[in-house]
């Protein structure tokens, strides 16, 4: 893939940003190679005696199949020594014991290797691979790295959707930085600071202005960069696929919203106790089935969707597809419809298999392949068959295909029950990469 501008020139920018400000983050589009600065910089400041021991910390997948990997396909890294700290706590504690000068680990694992360690934490440089993950501070991962944070003289977040919701995803993140310097000492009084509550006093927005002062405020520790400014990123096509629900079902659906309750052809019924549970009722039943149940026993209430997408395969002979799906009824009756479609798993194989064209349907969670995989050279049409609010997971989702190394327009189409809730949560994503967008363009270098 051709550089739009001058890429390299970036990555050493970005190599010595993390050298010079000790404590920062990077918020990088997919394909910008943030892992490799990473462990350029970090090989540098090992080479000056700046530091002595880098931790890794990223979601599972990444920890196993990235950092180590990407650390022998440079000459100028091969020197490193990287130790992978996952599986069993045998395993783990083997892994640690081991000489290296990176040592990686899953985020799963934080709380425990804080404990393991205590004051004698020997890791100078902490490097945060997603850092997204600890926008809630009320979380034992986010608790148990505040700990670690006086024995810690580098620490650097990497993430390329550091605000999926709001704003208000970026202080517990920051604070990791600069210990609360700049958006303050505690979430509360980051909230009462930039942002108000909405007259039923559930939900926080932030106020008039106060996006600016924050985008202001983070400049001297953040860079930020989109793939599209440095690389010739294959076109994206965004493609709206309405289905309507048969009455029946349409009827049955108009009742959960109104009464929180629905009664299905088989006699069952959904009932939903509180409005989040409603949300997700109304997701499962545009999707096609829903659980009655506490023991998730589901019941098929429209073929909609399912039709929808046989539609697609007929219409496009020649492409390989990523579904995307949300729930585990979504993945039987895919599968039932679908005999010869493959289910994205933890084996390389069928990674491998994917990238080499052999696999025309991979279904897979978006919470499961939302990090680290590379699939751009198997396809390049992703569907939705069901929606998620998690602009971080439809992010990283669709980066599995719109990546550096595409040769093809990525197709992403989105199946949407036309008069449900689909159309609501599309708007809402929409609504969210506003504000990320923001963000990020302010941060620019």
């Amino acid at each position: 893939m051709l550089s739009r501008k001058n890429l390299h020139d970036y990555q050493n920018r970005s190599v010595q940003f993390i050298k010079d400000k000790e404590r920062c983050a990077l918020f990088l589009d997919m394909g910008l190679g943030k892992t490799t600065s990473t462990l350029t910089a970090a090989s540098d400041l090992i080479d000056e005696f700046a530091v002595n021991k880098v931790l890794v910390i990223g979601p599972l997948r990444v920890a196993n199949s990235v950092w180590k990997q990407e650390s022998e396909k440079w000459s100028h890294l091969k020197h490193l020594k990287v130790s992978v700290c996952t599986g069993p706590e045998k395993a783990r504690r083997a892994a640690l014991h081991r000489e290296a000068d990176v040592y990686v680990i899953n985020r799963e694992n934080i709380v425990w290797l804080v404990e393991l360690y205590g004051k004698k934490w020997p890791f100078d440089m902490v490097v945060v691979d997603e850092s997204s993950s600890l926008k809630n501070p009320s979380t034992k991962r986010f608790k148990a790295l505040k700990k670690i944070l006086p024995y810690t003289n580098h620490m650097v977040l990497l993430t390329g959707t550091p605000s999926p919701n709001s704003l208000m995803d970026l202080w517990s993140q920051m604070y990791l930085v600069d210990f609360g310097e700049r958006l303050g000492r505690t979430v509360t009084g980051y909230r009462q600071r930039f942002f108000e509550q909405d007259f039923m006093g559930y939900n926080w927005k932030i106020r008039q202005g106060s996006d600016d002062k924050i985008h202001a405020l983070l400049a001297d520790r953040v860079i930020s960069m989109s793939a599209e400014d440095y690389l010739d990123m294959p076109d994206r096509i965004g493609i709206e696929a309405l289905v309507s629900l048969p009455p029946k079902a349409l009827a049955q659906y108009k009742q959960l919203e109104k009464t929180l309750l629905a009664e299905l052809d088989t006699g069952e019924e959904i009932e939903a106790v509180s409005a989040a549970a409603l949300a997700n009722k109304m997701l499962q039943f545009s999707n096609g089935a829903a659980y009655y149940d506490e023991h998730k026993n589901w019941a098929e209430v429209h073929s909609a969707k399912i039709d929808a997408l046989g539609e697609i395969v007929e219409d496009n002979p020649k492409e390989n597809i990523l579904v995307a799906y949300n729930y585990k009824f979504d993945l039987e009756r895919l599968q039932k419809r679908f005999p010869n479609a493959v289910v994205l798993d933890k084996q390389q194989s069928t990674i491998d298999g994917w990238n080499r064209g052999e696999i025309p349907m991979l279904l897979a969670h978006p919470a499961s392949a939302g990090h680290g995989l590379n699939l751009q050279s198997g396809g390049s049409m992703i569907v939705w068959f069901g929606l998620n609010c998690s602009l971080e997971l439809y992010q990283q989702f669709n980066g599995r295909l719109h990546r550096q190394g595409q040769t093809k327009p990525v197709r992403i189409v989105h199946i949407v029950a036309e008069d449900t809730i689909d159309q609501r949560v599309l708007s809402v994503l929409s609504d969210k990469d506003a504000t990320q967008s923001s963000l990020l363009k302010s941060l620019k270098v």
